[in-house]
């Protein structure tokens, strides 16, 4: 089992998507405060956060905020923010906040490496790029349920459910883990961790660097952020890019069930790879044939696992390879290991992928698997019966073959121990036209209909770039030329789309 936990490990926080306590009478800040003097002192980030960034330098702050937003002068939280200053003072407009979703996600570095992957110039001249740790994440007030390394619980995304057996099996374990991590949360700081309090968060941060308004790039979850950030204060939202849409300021249920859609629809893509380099790996010289050789592969392994590797992580494994391109290569030789049986080979194809501890050892990846929990659990109401689940899973076990019987099996969320302190957040269709989505046609864990979905709600206020590319991240992380200038002519000129607009392939 521990081999099994360390191999799908790092994969399972790729998909990390997703998306309280006491909330219910905290209001929303409305009416817009005059901007203040900066109140922030830079200074060196933290080592791993340096490194990390290497070879960019950024400066490093705190900034603290209310934890309980219904008690604003109560305990204080303090939040790590990073600074890549505007390359050209005569040039910079303002600050552009950057999130690169989770929850559970560290953003601290993520100016660093979008200029690593050619962020245009055009755009770190005129912004502040600022990056951070949200609520509960790294080096900004972190949070733990206190998993281990031999935890049975090391994923965000549950196991996929080979019958009805293995829905109820679940049910057992996520019980379990909800109750763990309310006893790991002693002071119950978790149930002040929702999308909501983290938008608040960004305006404090906005007033404390002495800014009017902020503009918001965010990626995946980021963009339920940014939806929310823009609907709570639609007067301080400046330019908003949200790219990879899962559809609203929240993850639930319905949320989770489109990765399947979004596995389907991105499947293709790598199954034409593949066949086009039969010779090489011999998965199928056809599409079709390499989609059976997936279900083959999965179903042996349901049967007799492999090093530790059975059925259900070889279909979170693809789920994970299928985010870019570029991983096709290592997906499509990790199938031809798996499918000969070589028990040693696939120990060494998979070792130490996550550095991960043993026994019990801290998890590595115990801080982001809570923030996960912990905001996707208190945005939203989940469904509490287990037959719900049981039911859903059948269903997607038939619209989705490929991997609906995991994105729809249950939860934690579903014995969590804090119901939600207040509504999530709505979305504003009423304020300025300076929203723009981004959305790769074929993106595994946020399909395209997220897009539309957020474009729906959003209303006039907002224009959709469809992409006719395969892949999670658009704009930088992306290859598409067409939404790289659309986002930056947004970004420096602030020209926005006339109408949603269709991307082709490059």
């Amino acid at each position: 089992m521990k081999r099994q936990r360390s191999v799908g490990r790092s994969l399972a926080l790729l998909a990390v998507l997703g998306l309280g306590g006491s909330l219910a009478t905290a209001p929303a800040p409305a009416a817009a405060e005059e901007p203040r003097p900066p109140q922030v002192e830079w200074g060196q980030c933290p080592d791993d956060v340096a490194a990390e960034a290497a070879p960019t330098e950024l400066q490093c702050a705190t900034v603290p905020v209310p934890l309980d937003y219904a008690d604003p002068e109560g305990e204080q939280i303090d939040l790590t923010i990073s600074r890549l200053a505007a390359a050209d003072p005569e040039k910079r407009r303002g600050v552009l906040m950057l999130n690169p979703g989770g929850p559970g996600g560290s953003g601290l570095a993520l100016s660093a490496l979008l200029v690593a992957q050619g962020l245009p110039s055009s755009v770190t001249d005129r912004y502040d790029l600022i990056g951070m740790d949200t609520r509960g994440i790294g080096h900004s007030s972190p949070v733990g349920c206190g998993f281990t390394a031999d935890s049975p619980y090391y994923a965000n995304i549950p196991p996929y459910a080979v019958d009805d057996a293995a829905v109820t099996a679940q049910a057992k374990l996520s019980e379990q883990v909800a109750e763990q991590c309310a006893s790991n949360d002693p002071d119950g700081r978790l149930r002040h961790l929702t999308t909501a309090n983290t938008a608040r968060d960004l305006d404090r941060i906005r007033a404390a660097l002495g800014e009017e308004k902020t503009s918001y790039l965010g990626y995946s979850y980021g963009t339920a952020l940014g939806a929310a950030y823009a609907s709570m204060f639609p007067e301080r939202a400046d330019r908003i890019v949200l790219d990879s849409n899962i559809g609203d300021t929240h993850l639930d249920r319905d949320g989770m069930r489109r990765y399947a859609l979004g596995m389907e629809q991105t499947f293709p893509d790598f199954a034409k790879w593949a066949a086009r380099r039969h010779d090489s790996y011999g998965l199928g010289r056809t599409p079709a044939e390499v989609r059976r050789s997936y279900f083959a592969i999965a179903a042996k392994l349901d049967e007799t696992p492999v090093a530790g590797l059975d059925g259900g992580m070889f279909r979170l494994l693809t789920f994970g390879y299928l985010f870019k391109e570029t991983r096709y290569a290592t997906l499509a030789q990790t199938w031809q290991t798996v499918r000969e049986g070589d028990a040693s080979a696939v120990r060494r194809l998979t070792a130490g992928r996550d550095g991960a501890a043993d026994g019990a050892e801290p998890s590595p990846a115990d801080n982001s698997l809570t923030v996960f929990l912990a905001v996707t659990c208190n945005d939203v109401e989940w469904p509490e019966d287990v037959d719900t689940y049981r039911r859903g899973v059948a269903e997607d076990r038939g619209r989705y073959p490929l991997y609906g019987a995991a994105a729809a099996n249950i939860t934690p969320c579903a014995f969590w121990s804090h119901a939600p302190a207040e509504p999530p957040v709505k979305i504003d269709p009423e304020g300025p036209r300076n929203v723009l989505l981004l959305q790769n046609r074929r993106d595994v864990p946020t399909p395209h209909r997220g897009g539309e979905l957020l474009r729906e709600k959003f209303g006039d206020r907002a224009r959709l770039v469809s992409v006719d590319d395969s892949g999670h991240g658009v704009y930088v992380l992306g290859k598409n030329s067409c939404a790289l200038n659309t986002t930056t002519r947004y970004l420096v000129e602030g020209e926005m789309p006339a109408k949603d607009r269709s991307c082709p392939a490059d």
